[in-house]
């Protein structure tokens, strides 16, 4: 097990990815901070299998990362167990597709809010406890929209090219700490996300360009996650790692 004794903290961990995300982090050994906006005992019921089956501890934290002392009182609620914090993933993230001279300023605002300002204050808060250790890894899910754009998608290919940005930033300070900081772009990936935000027609116009023709399994952007985590990862850092079969 690659991730075993580590102790993980992931964002967005319900659905698509980020359950992916969770799924492949427990099979391999990291205990995990789970956090999510809403409870439900599908949820609830799924983590606690999770947990048994894989012998790790799963803990659900609730919050909305739109408001900012919700993501501040949930940092502080981890910094409080006195835990050691060896990974940290970001990977919670809303969409909002409309025409550029459609888009109001204030739908941009709430995407940055939750892909990008939440993100960073709950990263500057954790990565507190990391720098004690002198060690730890930071992943960014970012999208291979935050590199090329995309029509319809000024707000949310803006805040994932600002997390990229954040990630290089982040490595260049973090790295003398001992603590390693890098983005996944997750090219089209089969979640709901995904599904609810992007037509059939832009879909298979978006496969017949790839070198792999079809869109990614979650599963795909969890092993990168995973390897990234891991010390297999151990001299990469500043790096953004397209998953998105040859775009």
């Amino acid at each position: 097990m690659l991730l075993e004794g580590k102790n993980a903290v992931l964002t967005g961990s319900s659905r698509g990815i980020g359950y992916s995300i969770l799924e492949a982090l427990a099979l391999n050994g990291a205990n995990i901070w789970a956090c999510l906006r809403t409870k439900t005992k599908e949820f609830e019921q799924s983590i606690d299998n999770l947990s048994k089956k894989n012998k790790v501890s799963i803990k659900p934290l609730y919050f909305d990362l739109e408001n900012q002392d919700a993501v501040k009182d949930s940092a502080k609620v981890i910094i409080g167990s006195k835990e050691k914090i060896d990974i940290l993933i970001n990977n919670a993230g809303i969409i909002h597709t409309s025409a550029f001279q459609m888009t109001r300023i204030e739908d941009v605002k709430k995407v940055f809010q939750v892909n990008f300002f939440s993100q960073i204050l709950f990263t500057q808060m954790l990565v507190r406890t990391m720098t004690k250790q002198k060690k730890g890894s930071i992943i960014n899910i970012s999208s291979s929209a935050g590199i090329d754009g995309g029509e319809g998608r000024i707000a949310y290919s803006s805040s994932k090219a600002a997390l990229i940005v954040a990630t290089k930033v982040m490595s260049s300070e973090l790295s003398k700490l001992g603590i390693r900081v890098n983005a996944i772009a997750p090219g089209l990936t089969d979640t709901d996300m995904m599904n609810e935000s992007t037509s059939k027609d832009i879909l298979n116009k978006t496969i017949e360009s790839l070198a792999i023709k079809r869109i990614a399994q979650p599963s795909e952007i969890a092993s990168v996650a995973v390897f990234l985590a891991s010390d297999l990862a151990s001299y990469i850092t500043g790096q953004v790692i397209r998953v998105d079969g040859g775009m």
